[in-house]
C-alpha cells in the first residue's frame, strides 16, 4: 500500500472555504441531484440481510462446513 501525500490548499482557497462557512453556504463540490434516502427501507433490508445471514451460518455450522471457532 503506498502512503499518500497529504493535500495543501492555497490561502485563496481557504478564504473561500472560510467565507462560504460565515455565510452559511456549501463551499466544496457539486450539489448532488440524487433522492433522498428512505431509512425505513434501508433498516428493513438490514433486517432481512442480517437473518439471512444468521440462517446460513447456522445450516453451515450445522453442515460442518463452518468451523465454530471465530
Amino acid at each position: 500500500m503506498t502512503k499518500r501525500t497529504r493535500r495543501t490548499h492555497s490561502a485563496a482557497f481557504k478564504a473561500k472555504v472560510a467565507l462560504a462557512a460565515v455565510k452559511g453556504e456549501r463551499a466544496a463540490g457539486p450539489v448532488s441531484s440524487e433522492p433522498p434516502v428512505d431509512v425505513k427501507t434501508l433498516h428493513a433490508k438490514i433486517g432481512q440481510l442480517s437473518l439471512e445471514n444468521d440462517f446460513l451460518s447456522g445450516a453451515l455450522t450445522k453442515a460442518g462446513l463452518l468451523s465454530a471457532k471465530r
